[in-house]
Order: structure tokens, then sequence, then C-alpha cells
């Protein structure tokens, strides 16, 4: 097809406008894979992208969209032939580099994984950008040698992405669970997604002491500013946060209190510009850990045709874990 379908941002005068509207091919850039791409998903990058309430697209006309799954058309890359299923998260797609919400992409092939077998597009894309975030801050838990043994976890933005399949991934490992929500009626949800105990947000949202009572021993935050503040002085001696968000800010208003006196680490978890190997051991772990069950629990299928409104939904805090976006 010379032309297909894409949702696209232009900026003029009045600011950034997003449509649904016919992209000629000849006019992707620069890559050695050509992908028809079958799904997608909305994570909240996505939703920033779409109503640009943060500089997140940075060139324009911009196709946005950060992840994808697909088929591989054309290919000059040695690793990829037609027909190959691929995943691809990140790299500036949706950002710099035309993104995901479109029929075809073409992209590095160095940018892409191989679909696990285990996987559909569906789920894949239903994993997404979020869940690939939350197993690789699984994985850096794991890495800092905390077990379920270790002692509760806790995770913020629960009923988030992210938040709910750390939840998945963790509480099928064996973790007692504590979820941080500020939606009360999502309490049976999580619950039925593994969560051991409910804690509302606001617990955690004002400012608090530089050392609070030990809670916990690992915790996953994609809230930031005071929210992480207070993870870090409530973690246990010897534990560990990651830190993949920033739905609450940017900032992080805390001391060196929980470091030198009760020895905790705090990983940053940055998913765009992760390494190859990481990138694949995180899907082959999503493909053996995840509950497809789980997965199906927290998941929506929405058309392309409306991804755009519902970038302010996901920013509003008004979707409830992953959506996925079905294109082609």
């Amino acid at each position: 097809m010379a032309t297909f379908k894409a949702v696209v941002i232009e900026k003029g005068e009045g600011g950034q406008r997003a449509a649904l509207t016919t992209f000629d091919e000849a006019d992707l850039m620069e890559g050695d894979v050509t992908v028809r791409v079958t799904h997608s998903t909305l994570n909240y990058k996505d939703g920033l992208a779409l109503t640009g309430q943060a500089p997140v697209v940075r060139r324009f006309p911009m196709i946005p969209g950060i992840d994808f799954a697909g088929v591989v058309e054309q290919s000059s890359h040695p690793a990829w032939k037609p027909g190959d299923a691929v995943v691809l998260n990140g790299w500036g797609t949706g950002e710099t580099h035309l993104g995901a919400y479109a029929e075809k992409a073409r992209v590095k092939g160095d940018w892409l994984v191989p679909l696990p077998a285990a996987l559909t597009p569906q789920q894949a894309m239903a994993i997404g950008t979020a869940g690939y975030t939350a197993m690789l801050s699984v994985l850096a838990l794991e890495r800092h040698g905390l077990r379920p043994d270790s002692g509760p976890a806790v995770v913020t933005g629960a009923a988030g992405g992210v938040g709910s399949v750390a939840i998945a991934l963790l509480a099928k490992a064996g973790w007692h669970l504590i979820a941080s929500t500020g939606r009360a009626a999502e309490a049976d949800y999580l619950r039925g997604l593994g969560a051991a105990e409910i804690i509302d947000r606001a617990e955690l949202s004002k400012p608090g002491k530089p050392l609070a009572k030990e809670r916990w021993a690992a915790g996953i935050d994609a809230v930031g500013s005071t929210t992480l503040a207070n993870l870090l002085s409530m973690t246990r001696y010897g534990g560990a946060v990651a830190a993949c968000g920033l739905a609450g800010g940017m900032d992080l208003p805390t001391s060196v209190a929980p470091f030198i006196l009760r020895g905790i680490a705090l990983y940053g978890i940055d998913s765009v510009m992760a390494p190859q190997a990481l990138r694949r051991e995180a899907w082959t772990r999503l493909a053996r850990d995840l509950d497809h069950a789980a997965l199906a629990a927290m998941t929506t299928t929405i058309g392309l045709d409306a991804v755009i409104d519902q970038g302010p939904e996901i920013l509003a805090g008004r979707t409830r874990g992953r959506v996925v976006v079905a294109i082609g």
C-alpha cells in the first residue's frame, strides 16, 4: 500500500492537533526494516504526546505511539526477514521517530525484539512499555537480592498500566503485595490481580518524615515526587525501590537518611534506551511469568480511530490497567 491510515500530530500557531488521516509510505523516516503494524497500546507518555501537555513530541509532523507489534514486510537488516513477528518499545518512536499509531512503521532493526512464541501480538501490546517497564523493575529488585521472603512489596499507581502488571508479576512470584491507589473503586480489581492490601495514595502523597516506620522491603513506584520520598522513608533496612514514573511530579523531596541509616537502594528504570540483552531478558520473563488470565483481566481494546480521545483519559487517571490499540 502506498498510503495507509495513521494518527498524525501537526503543530501550528494555535498549538498542536492530532488527527486520523492518510499517510504516504514515501514519507516514512529512514530505517532498515519496514513493519506492518497490527497492534499498539496506550501508555502515559502516549497520553502526553497526544494532548501536548508535555513536550514529548520533538518533531512535526509526528505519528505518535511508542510501542508496536507487527510483521516484517521488508528488511535489509541481517537479523530480520519478511514474515518475522516483532515487538518494539521506545527508542524515541513517537517522539523523534515516526511511531506506532499507523498501519506501517519503518525503524532500525536494532530496535526490534522477536515476539515471544508464547505471546500473541495482542498480548504483547497488552503488556506494552508499561508491562515491560514493570518487568525491568522486578529484575532490578531481584538483582538487589530481594525475594518474597524479604518482606512485603509496595506498588504505587497500582491501577495503572505499570502498577497492574507489577502486581500480577510479583503476586505470582509469591510476594505479599501492598497496592497504593487513589481509586477506592478499583480495590476488587487490584485484589483480583493479587494485591493483599490496599492503601489510599493519600497516605504517601503528603510530606512525611526523612525516616518513618519500616513497612516494606521492596517497592515499584510510577509516581515520583513526595510519594517516592515516602516510599524510601518507609523501606526496611537493606531494601530497595525501583523508580520508573513521574505521574506525580519530577521532584524528589527526600534526604540521605534512608540511604545511609538503613542502607536502602534506589534504582532508576529506563525502558527507552535499555540495551538489547536486557530487553530480551525482560520479554522472555514476561512470556514465562505473567499470568495470561491476569493480563486479560486488566486489558481493554480500542481501534485506531479511538486513540486520540483516550489521551486525556489516561492523563486524568480514568483508564484502568492496559489499553490495546488494534490497528491491522
